[in-house]
């Protein structure tokens, strides 16, 4: 048994194989998975069931294991900010701001060769996708 917070096996699997520069999505119920990403990206359904879990979960989690260096949202067309995006800040702290695309540039992205792991939520607030730019880890000060 694993004493960590993840301890989902595909996950941590794919983490693992990942690195600096790879990314993360975390999409919401409504996101088209598979083809609104990288054909060779692992995919993990985490869609239990409408509301579980929630992006924010997912994200919460992944923070303890990964560092991150960028974080991209999907921008509705009408400019206005869903409220999914103050619980991202919150989330990720001061040192990282979310960068906002449009829906197909956020498509677009998530299709790069670097995306490295796919995570289908049960999240049902609208734009609720993040993609992460998993960063480095520092060598340890003397």
């Amino acid at each position: 048994m694993l004493r960590g917070t993840l301890i989902h096996p595909e996950i941590l699997n794919s983490l693992a194989r990942a690195g600096h520069g790879s990314r993360v999505l975390i999409a919401d119920g409504n996101y088209p998975f598979t083809t609104g990403s990288n054909p060779a990206s692992d995919r993990v359904f985490l869609n239990l069931t409408p509301g579980i879990p929630l992006a924010t979960d997912v994200l919460k989690v992944l923070l303890t294991s990964i560092p991150v260096e960028a974080a991209h949202v999907m921008q509705p067309q009408d400019g206005l900010e869903p409220p999914i995006f103050a619980e991202f800040r919150e989330l990720l702290g001061h040192d990282i701001s979310l960068q906002p695309l449009g829906r197909f540039e956020f498509y677009e992205a998530a299709r790069s060769q670097d995306t490295a792991l796919v995570i289908a939520t049960g999240e049902q607030r609208v734009y609720a996708n993040l993609l992460l730019t998993i960063g480095v880890i520092p060598p340890p000060t003397k």
